[in-house]
């Protein structure tokens, strides 16, 4: 018994509400092929880090790289915002507001795209599990950031968390932007919001740590 492996060239990209079966035979005739008795179609999936053509849309589509900067900044002011908050007095009104707005300014732009989408809506990339995947990649970072601030002693410490865990939980839901399909609605729903979910689960870790050191504390 002979096997041969001929890949069928010249198929683009596959969007929603395609017919992949008749892509693949259009493929296969003008490739002067076509399908015989005991023939098997093998139909894989690139699935990597990021969405093919992802970082080439950077810099080709100003918006979609303005939303990524808003989401970056937002992210990095808001870390820095949860650390000073762990030192007393060292968390001023004007930087606290300054998180805020960036954050806001970041989310707006998914609201926008709602109506008027940064890129064209595509399911290129499409992660079965991104809302799970940006839930657990908030884990790490929320655990370090906790164990680190735990060690700067702060006032309110559930409210740091929050803001830390606020910051972890959007980190992944930015770099979703990059890995899974664009789509303003599908963004919102499953990358924004798990991570904003993410507050909660900080919150609550938070609370149970400092119930656990006032125990201790109280032997």
């Amino acid at each position: 018994m002979t096997v041969q492996l001929i890949p069928v060239e010249g198929i683009g990209e596959i969007t929603k509400g395609d017919d992949l079966a008749s892509v693949i035979l259009e493929s296969m005739a003008a490739g002067g092929l076509s399908l015989q008795d005991g023939d098997v179609v093998v139909v894989t999936h690139i699935f990597g880090p990021a969405r093919a053509g992802a970082f080439s849309q950077l810099a080709t589509e100003p918006r979609f790289l303005l939303e990524s900067l808003l989401g970056a900044a937002a992210i990095l002011w808001t870390s820095l915002l949860a650390f000073r908050a762990a030192i007393p007095a060292a968390l001023t009104r004007q930087f606290a507001a300054v998180g805020l707005v960036l954050m806001a300014l970041w989310l707006a732009q998914y609201l926008i795209g709602l109506v008027s989408p940064a890129l064209e809506p595509s399911m290129v990339g499409k992660r079965n599990y991104c809302y799970l995947e940006t839930m657990v990649y908030a884990v790490p970072p929320i655990l370090a950031g906790l164990f680190l601030i735990r060690r700067l002693y702060p006032l309110r410490y559930v409210r740091t968390a929050m803001s830390l865990s606020l910051a972890a939980g959007m980190l992944p839901a930015l770099y979703m932007q990059l890995a899974c399909m664009y789509e303003p609605a599908h963004i919102l729903s499953l990358h924004i919001l798990p991570g904003l979910l993410m507050v909660l689960a900080g919150a609550a870790i938070a609370s149970l740590w400092r119930q656990r050191r006032v125990a201790f504390n109280d032997r």
